[in-house]
């Protein structure tokens, strides 16, 4: 559930407009998110984000809290934490999953290959008084590396996460191995997706990959605002739960 605050006013040395936003999650004090204050957003000076493949049209959604990626927060907010456990969210964005599982004391990772990313996260991790979380740079697909090989993804991880990734019809499987890679032999991955037409797609790469598929829909009405209730969108989508034995 969100509760707007007022955005930001223009900042000449960020170049974009942001806004705060108060974000709750059962299980998990509230949390101050810090975003893009719309799609309209741009600012890529010295041609990083073009570098690595991300369009002026592309280059805000990162920045965006998006329904899918909520419905993965409430998720992560349930799980029970293990301090042995090294969980990844990839394509993270504005990582509200992390910052949920990172608050709950679970070892969080979180990747994106968007240039702006790490500063978002950097702060909020400060807006929410919490400590230092790890970030990578993570990206699937046939864009150039990273030079700075010091943030680069490596290792594996024991569960492996992500909202709304399978916007590419991704034939090859490039996603798909690319969890492969950064998973241990016996791994869960869950993928939030809005019901996109690539699933089938990404279902039978990760057959091939040897994880099973259970999967639950994640329907739900719109549910209108009154004077004790916020407002709720209807959404429809599916929890992709993968597992490999």
């Amino acid at each position: 559930m969100l509760t707007p605050s007022s955005p930001s006013a223009p900042s000449d040395d960020l170049g974009y407009q942001t806004k705060q936003e108060h974000f709750h999650v059962d299980g998990v004090d509230d949390l101050v998110i810090r975003s893009l204050l719309d799609k309209q957003q741009f600012h890529d000076p010295l041609g990083l984000a073009l570098h690595l493949g991300i369009s002026s049209a592309t280059w805000p959604l990162f920045g965006l809290l998006w329904p899918s990626g909520s419905r993965l927060a409430e998720r992560m907010a349930l799980r029970p934490v293990n301090p042995q456990e090294r969980i990844l969210e990839i394509g993270c964005g504005l990582a509200l999953s992390s910052l949920v599982g990172h608050r709950r004391g679970a070892r969080m990772t979180a990747s994106d290959c968007h240039p702006e990313t790490a500063g978002f996260l950097l702060e909020n991790l400060r807006l929410n008084g919490l400590n230092p979380m790890d970030y990578r740079h993570g990206q699937w697909g046939s864009q150039p590396v990273i030079q700075n090989s010091d943030i680069a993804l490596t290792g594996q991880f024991n569960l492996i996460v992500g909202s709304d990734i399978l916007y590419e019809r991704d034939e090859q499987g490039t996603l798909a191995h690319f969890i492969d890679h950064h998973a241990t032999p016996e791994a869960e991955v869950w993928v939030v997706d809005p019901n996109r037409g690539n699933r089938s797609h990404f279902n039978r790469h990760m057959a091939a990959l040897g994880f099973a598929l259970h999967e639950v829909l994640l329907d739900r009405p719109a549910i209108q605002a009154d004077a004790d209730h916020l407002g709720q969108a209807a959404y429809k989508g599916r929890m992709l739960t993968y597992t490999r034995h």
